[in-house]
């Protein structure tokens, strides 16, 4: 039995080349933007917020044209980040309430939410990332790295803060989903000692969070003599909308585009200079040749009122919270000189919960032993490819006048959005329909059954929470 065992092991490691290979040592720099819509970057469409440095990192390394955040909403894509699983397995599929807010939904395993004007109850959320889950950061500290975040953070209160969480230092990580100002000494126009920003101390009064987010990572850069892991998770472009009076008199100046707030562009530009300003320092400091960037965002970009925009999502459909691909793609570009391909474009679907499995694989770890979701993008960051699979995304809940409980599965070109109510499911072909305008579901409802069977399936596999009829 010995043996046949161990002939299966080797046999599954040469058809595996990629695991628990040698690679040098390196460093990873992940930039988790915050509400960073798929098109509020230059390369992407942008014909008004100007973005140079992170333009140049896609010029400099892979960019991904179909790039997933693991939910609409900030707290699971968060959490499918660290642990390298779908949402709906951990029970966080929707945005965790901070302490200043009460309980709202947030709920324990079990607990539903009466909905009382609503013809379904719906799951509570899972209101903190599990202590038992094995984060990112604790399996990379395991292999000696010093591991750093840097802003936000809205996985949970006191106690399951990120250096509960496998972080060794924490800059600005709590359980608040926005800063209750952008401006040192980063208070709300009414203090209340529930909404501070914990784990930031003041140093200049008036001086902008991004900036010191961007200071805080360049000096850690210089004082590092071993493999670090930053985590940097921009409050930005959160709202509320607040961002350097010079920039955003830039903004009033220039002649809009497709995109128009100025408030909102003053912040993504300022967001790009800070990025700018890090990648600068890795090359100073010669660390870039071995240092992993993956640049990428929490959800789609927020839109609105739509009299008044923030942003514009064109050519995808709708915003953040919404199915749709607007509240859904997002921008994503990884660079590693030497190992991934210089102004590479590609069109594979891959989602959040990806790359925690790529990391492990880059370290020589088999990801497939790890119990994830995600899988391994090594490859394609190689230059090579992998096959399509389907991705889900599970969002159980009522949001605003018009967001239902919904279920979502891609597979290759179509794009099933099941709702939980009586509210009609809609098939989209994003090859052909990339802005989901055309509803396919009565002309294809074979296809339909297909795939509402494969999320059933799904759903019973991770133990997906799912509405019930009152």
């Amino acid at each position: 039995m010995k043996k046949h065992t161990l002939l299966f092991l080797f046999l599954a490691g040469m058809s595996c080349p990629t695991f628990g290979q040698s690679t040098p040592e390196f460093n990873v720099l992940f930039i988790h933007v915050d509400d960073l819509g798929w098109a509020d970057i230059g390369v992407l469409g942008s014909d008004f917020y100007e973005t140079p440095a992170i333009n140049r990192l896609a010029a400099e390394g892979m960019l991904f044209t179909h790039s997933y955040a693991a939910a609409a909403i900030c707290s699971p894509s968060r959490a499918a980040l660290m642990t390298g699983k779908y949402p709906a397995r951990i029970g966080i599929t929707d945005w965790i309430y901070a302490r200043f807010q009460g309980v709202g939904t947030t709920g324990l395993p079990g607990e539903y939410a009466e909905n009382p004007d609503q013809p379904l109850r719906t799951p509570k959320n899972q209101g903190f990332l599990p202590l038992e889950e094995v984060t990112l950061a604790e399996r990379m500290k395991g292999q000696g790295y010093t591991t750093f975040h840097v802003g936000k953070w809205h996985l949970g209160e006191v106690g399951k803060y990120p250096e509960d969480q496998g972080f060794d230092l924490n800059f600005g990580g709590n359980d608040l989903g926005q800063p209750p100002s952008y401006f040192d000494p980063y208070e709300p126009a009414t203090p209340t000692p529930f909404y501070v920003l914990d784990r930031v101390v003041p140093r200049a009064a008036g001086e902008y969070l991004t900036d010191r987010e961007g200071d805080e990572i360049v000096n850690f850069l210089q004082t590092q003599d071993q493999k670090f892991f930053i985590h940097w998770a921009p409050y930005a472009v959160h709202t509320p909308l607040m961002a350097p009076e010079e920039l955003v008199e830039k903004y009033k100046r220039k002649a809009p585009g497709k995109q128009k707030n100025p408030i909102y562009a003053a912040m993504v530009e300022n967001l790009d200079q800070n990025v700018g300003k890090v990648l600068a320092a890795l090359d100073r400091l010669k660390l870039s040749d071995k240092t992993l960037v993956i640049f990428t965002s929490d959800n789609g970009g927020l839109i609105g009122n739509p009299a008044n925009p923030i942003t514009n999502n064109d050519p995808l459909r709708s915003q953040k919270g919404y199915p749709y691909e607007g509240g859904i793609r997002v921008p994503t570009v990884v660079k590693w000189p030497g190992k991934v391909p210089a102004g590479v474009q590609s069109n594979l679907p891959i989602v959040t919960l990806d790359w925690a499995p790529t990391i492990l694989d880059y370290m020589g770890l088999n990801p497939h032993e790890q119990s994830l979701d995600g899988q391994s993008l090594v490859e394609v960051l190689r230059g090579g490819s992998l096959a399509s699979r389907e991705l889900f995304w599970h969002f159980p809940h009522y949001r605003g006048a018009d967001v239902v409980p919904y279920s979502i599965i891609r597979s290759g070109e179509y794009k099933l959005i099941h709702y939980f109510d009586e509210q009609p499911d809609e098939l989209f072909s994003l090859a052909n329909d990339p802005r989901e305008t055309t509803n396919l579901a009565a002309q294809f409802p074979d296809l339909v059954i297909q795939l509402k069977a494969s999320l059933k399936a799904w759903w019973l596999e991770t133990g997906a929470r799912l509405p019930k009829k009152k």
